[in-house]
Parts: structure tokens; sequence; C-alpha cells
């Protein structure tokens, strides 16, 4: 008879940290190494608090590019998102070094530092994931919708968001 393994669906297996996490361990940044994406890029999660000094250690280490900055929601209740999607160009490599800085924030309080002062691409890039997120990055120079209309309610991306009645211009023709 076989012994019951007391393994669940829901024990986390263990994520070898790549280079770039080894890096800033060594250096004294704390941090998550979390599974590679389906790229094999390098996926890093830091607490809001530290995103300031671990993004200035990155743009050191090389990484002074910020491909993209994105956000997303977990599901209705979870937390929200905001990702750092960042490459280190180098003249003399065949592949940009890549590296992916998650942020998670509680939905009640989503707000961080922006790094708009680090790389200047997450201007408009951070504004898109305030107004469809409502995330706050503070320290931003100029932080307002950029898609919906100023006085619009709410964050239309978020996944427990309720769509306001809408109305059909009659005379749209």
């Amino acid at each position: 008879m076989a012994e019951a393994s007391n393994e669940t669906p829901e024990t986390s297996q263990i994520v070898e940290a790549g280079k770039t996490s080894k890096w800033l361990s060594e250096n004294g940044f704390e941090h998550e190494a979390m599974e590679p994406d389906s790229a094999g890029v390098e996926v890093l999660k830091v607490d809001r608090e530290f995103l300031i000094p671990f993004a200035t250690a990155l743009y050191a280490y090389g990484f002074n590019c910020l491909q993209c900055q994105f956000a997303y929601d977990t599901g209705p209740g979870g937390d929200l998102v905001s990702g750092y999607h960042l490459i280190k160009l180098a003249d003399n490599a065949d592949r940009p070094a890549e590296v992916c800085v998650k942020v998670f924030l509680p939905r009640e309080d989503p707000k961080l530092p922006s790094v708009y002062w680090i790389w200047k691409a997450a201007d408009w890039q951070e504004r898109e994931s305030y107004d469809m997120y409502g995330i706050i990055y503070e320290g931003h120079p100029n932080l307002k919708r950029i898609l919906m209309p100023e006085d619009w309610v709410g964050y239309p991306l978020r996944k427990d968001y309720i769509s306001p009645d809408f109305f059909e211009l009659q005379d749209a023709y």
C-alpha cells in the first residue's frame, strides 16, 4: 500500500536564483526570485519600500533601458501589480540581458514611488497604469489620466470594475 504524500498542489517549488538575483543578494538588496517567464526572463519581486534603491542598483548594474512598465490585476480582492521589464544594452552582447521586476500592491493602498527619475521612459507608461488600474506613482511629475476623461470615475481594467450605465448616441449617423 502506497503512503500518502504530504505535498499539496499549493506547495511552492524552489526557484533557483538567476545571475541578477544573485548579484542583488550579494549586495544586500532584499527581494524574492520568482519563476522565470515563458521567455526565460528572470522575474524578481520587491517590496514597494525598496523599489527605488533596488531600481537604482539595477541601473548601476547596467540595466539602463526600461523596455516596458506594465500593470495588472490579480483578481477581485487581490493585489495590483506594477512591473518593469528592463534590459541591459551592451556593445559586445549577442542578446541584451533582461530582467523583470514586480511590485505587488494591496488594492486598498496602491501607492509606490515613481521610477521616472531613473528611467524617463516610465513617464507615459506609469500614467497609463494609473489611469487604467488606479496605481498611484508618488513623485511622478505629471500623474493624470492619459486615456480616460479627467472626470471618469473608476479604473476600467480592474477586474472588479463595474461599467457605468451606457447610453447609445441616437443621432450618431
